[in-house]
């Protein structure tokens, strides 16, 4: 093992942040390289790369790469300029702007590079379908998501043709949040996302992508992007897909995530729908016929949701409410429970508790049970 210098934790993400911008250098080699370097990414700030690479354990094609980068601090730098040439930010998993939903996943990117501005805490639904419809079923699309939106649900999808945004839009309708995954890098963006990305902008969108800058979108990217759809949200909603659809690859990654997944059925004489059909008459999904049974699949009760913009924000909450919601689950936890995982007294932990009730992100359920929304 070479002999590297540890730095510090910012250090860190800056070694996390150049790997990951050298092509073909997925988590398998970043876990390589982290067995390698004692869980000290850093390490390989505080020398040449010609001088470690050597004795690296990844493959010869990522190794053949990296032997083209002198030094892994200024390849960061260059990456972090080119995010800030068209104003895009890196989020790393376990920040608040990183998905805490899409971090729970095991293949989950170690971080994501951004447009917009990330909101609160809660409850999303992947809301996918085919780039082309039968006649006439976006509009129906649109106001579908619309309502789901009207709900307090973000709408996760991305950012495709045809029903993805469609859903996009139904959710900026109702002045709701939207995230979308995009299958190049968020400098790559083709002419009809680049037309959408102001309208997200200016209405609370986001748009997401793990591809470092100036990466195309290929046959390959975009089958990848679907488990981050699907694990960055609660539910996954299937509403238009074809035998061949490609968000039938979105359901399956949620099915694999353990995320309930819906598929609207269609007329069995139309083959634009024989892919949600197929969904659950194999009992990949269940049969979605309402708004509110998509309120349900992701934990929202349609009388308790918040609807978009009111409530506190959660840059406005205490740093004990956001403290004791960090420590809370999707499932219930008695107030010992939450009370042990904090490091806040009983009665200040109390008053977060209201606080967090109060701004719509926690149910609390008889017995003292305290819910994440």
């Amino acid at each position: 093992m070479v002999d590297f210098t540890t730095n510090s934790s910012t250090a860190e993400q800056r070694a996390l942040l150049a790997l990951w911008a050298v092509p073909g250098l997925g988590p398998r080699a970043l876990s390589a390289l982290r067995a390698f370097t004692r869980g000290e990414l850093t390490r390989l700030l505080a020398c040449p790369v010609r001088e470690w690479l050597g004795e690296a354990p990844v493959p010869m094609p990522v190794r053949r790469r990296l032997a083209e980068v002198p030094d892994l601090g200024l390849l960061a730098e260059r990456v972090l300029e080119r995010c800030a040439a068209v104003g895009m930010g890196v989020t790393f998993a376990g920040e608040m702007t990183y998905p805490a939903r899409l971090a729970e996943v095991d293949d989950a990117p170690p971080l994501l590079f951004y447009r917009g501005e990330v909101g609160p805490p809660r409850r999303r639904v992947a809301m996918v379908g085919s780039r082309h419809p039968d006649q006439g079923f976006l509009p129906f699309a649109r106001g579908f998501a619309r309502q789901v939106a009207e709900g307090g649900v973000g709408v996760v999808s991305g950012a495709a043709a045809g029903v993805d945004r469609a859903c996009h839009w139904g959710a900026l309708d109702a002045g709701g949040e939207t995230w979308a995954f995009l299958g190049s890098a968020l400098d790559e963006l083709d002419p009809a996302q680049a037309k959408l990305l102001p309208h997200f902008l200016a209405r609370g969108g986001v748009f997401f992508s793990e591809l470092p800058p100036g990466v195309r979108a290929s046959t390959t990217t975009f089958p990848r992007r679907n488990r981050l759809i699907s694990g960055a949200s609660d539910a996954v909603l299937v509403l238009r897909a074809g035998a061949d659809s490609g968000s039938l690859y979105t359901a399956e990654a949620g099915r694999l995530q353990g995320r309930p997944v819906l598929a609207l059925p269609g007329d069995v004489l139309n083959e634009g729908a024989a892919g949600c059909n197929a969904l659950i008459r194999d009992g990949h999904a269940r049969a979605c016929l309402s708004v509110q049974e998509v309120w349900r699949a992701v934990g929202i009760h349609p009388d308790k949701a918040v609807p978009p913009g009111e409530g506190s924000s959660w840059t406005e909450l205490s740093v004990e409410a956001r403290g004791a919601y960090q420590v809370l689950d999707r499932v219930p936890r008695s107030f010992d429970e939450v009370l042990a995982g904090s490091r806040l007294s009983p009665a200040v932990l109390s008053s977060a508790l209201v606080e967090l009730e109060l701004s719509g992100l926690v149910i609390q359920h008889p017995g003292r049970l305290y819910e994440k929304v």
